[in-house]
């Protein structure tokens, strides 16, 4: 498959499936407790200021509120107990929104009924469910809390329950004429807050996309510096052996007297060097990069003499590696930084080289693109290796990902940055078993 640089996918997604999941319940442990505390005082002061019997537990309507309170203690240590388990965590959550519209119920119930205040609450649950489970929390919880208040106003009409004997009759609206005005009323609340809801929720789970990757690019900074530190050392220790090693091997592939078999390990020799030599351009590429000093450059040259160049090293010898584009007497000429531009262009066809089997080709396509009064060009590097999925495709610029066993997957990042350092456009296509095309696209 085409792409470059090093990882499983798989083991990527279960670890990031994992912090979401420990994510989730500290959110929601940190959830319980608070509504643990809220309820806790809440109950407290409904008792204390607004139920005329104080805290005589005698009465109805604290009976009520006890009741409903030792309910929550009970299911505050089930569920903290089932979120240490780390299991069916977002269900838990769906279910704790029902739960919280049920006891805010009982509190209506004893407030007032369908004209009480408390029916506020309803919307406090949908705030929790955008905190907790994303978009869909609100929905859960303005359901719920819709079919509880429509219970409670329809047993009052149908005289399933009457008034909490301690409290004021006149406080309660009984009859349906009463009781439609408050319910549309707190109906139209419960869906802008819902609406507002899904909003934050959506504002929330965004932002924390964007912080997400802000943290892998800041620790992809960080491991590139040290990358940096470790490639400035040694890239010359390693390449002035390299260097001793090539020219040793080149010079004895031409005595005389040279065997078939000792010219073949020779030229095993000779292109394993010129892969090291590589990955040690691509490493310093990329941990120090360099701003781009543009001049007027020929694209098509350039994509000439590279697709030459591979076809003479490497691979490029039982892989096809062809060029289309301008012949030799047409130019094309933009503003670039020459060595980098050709950077670009040897990694892109080195990639291609790589993703393909023996005798398979290679197309370097060069073309002219205006639009309007832009001059550009466009290159297009095209194999018909196995291609790329879609799961991997998204990672295919990120350092150190790669699909491949071999190779440490640095040469597509440092086209990725040397692309947009120069304010170009790089596009990837590709069906699975059908090759990939990577095209960039060159503003004059």
């Amino acid at each position: 498959m085409s792409g470059g640089a090093s990882g499983a996918p798989g083991s990527a997604v279960l670890a990031s499936q994992r912090y979401i999941l420990q994510q989730l319940s500290t959110r929601l442990t940190w959830l319980l407790g608070l509504r643990v505390a809220f309820l806790t005082v809440l109950f407290g002061l409904t008792a204390s200021f607004y139920l005329r019997s104080g805290f005589q537990v005698a009465t109805y309507s604290n009976r009520v509120l006890f009741v409903a309170l030792a309910a929550t203690y009970l299911w505050a240590a089930l569920y903290y107990a089932a979120l240490r388990r780390r299991t069916y965590l977002v269900e838990l959550a769906f279910a704790e929104l029902v739960v919280d519209q049920a006891t805010w119920t009982a509190l209506i119930y004893v407030t007032g009924g369908a004209t009480s205040g408390a029916t506020a609450l309803y919307g406090l649950t949908c705030l929790a469910g955008a905190i907790s489970v994303g978009p869909r929390g609100p929905l859960v919880a303005a359901l719920s809390g819709f079919l509880f208040y429509l219970m409670l106003c329809g047993a009052f009409v149908s005289g399933l329950i009457d008034v909490p004997t301690d409290q004021l009759p006149s406080a309660y609206a009984t009859q349906f004429g009463e009781i439609i005005y408050p319910f549309f009323i707190n109906l139209l609340v419960l869906t802008v807050v819902t609406v507002l809801a899904e909003y934050l929720a959506e504002r929330l789970r965004l932002t924390g996309g964007r912080l997400a990757e802000a943290t892998q690019r800041a620790e992809d900074a960080e491991r590139l510096a040290a990358l940096g530190r470790i490639a400035a050392g040694l890239a010359h220790e390693i390449r002035n052996p390299l260097g001793s090693i090539l020219g040793s091997v080149q010079l004895l592939r031409s005595a005389e007297g040279l065997g078939d078999e000792a010219r073949h390990l020779c030229g095993i020799v000779e292109r394993e060097t010129g892969r090291l030599d590589d990955l040690v351009e691509d490493m310093l590429q990329l941990a120090r990069p360099r701003r781009p000093v543009l001049s007027q450059v020929d694209i098509a040259r350039t994509a000439r003499e590279v697709v030459a160049l591979a076809s003479q090293s490497g691979r490029g010898s039982d892989v096809n590696v062809r060029y289309d584009g301008p012949g030799e007497k047409a130019s094309l000429v933009l503003d670039a930084d020459p060595g980098q531009l050709r950077q670009v262009m040897w990694n892109l066809v080195r990639n291609a080289v790589q993703a393909s089997s023996p005798g398979a080709r290679v197309t370097v396509r060069v073309a002219e693109q205006t639009k309007g009064k832009t001059h550009g060009a466009v290159l297009e590097v095209h194999d018909d290796g196995p291609g790329i999925d879609a799961a991997a495709r998204g990672r295919l610029f990120d350092a150190f990902f790669t699909t491949r066993s071999s190779g440490m997957g640095i040469g597509l990042a440092v086209v990725k940055r040397i692309v947009d350092e120069h304010g170009w456009v790089i596009e990837v296509e590709s069906k699975e078993g059908r090759g990939a095309t990577f095209r960039v696209r060159m503003a004059g």
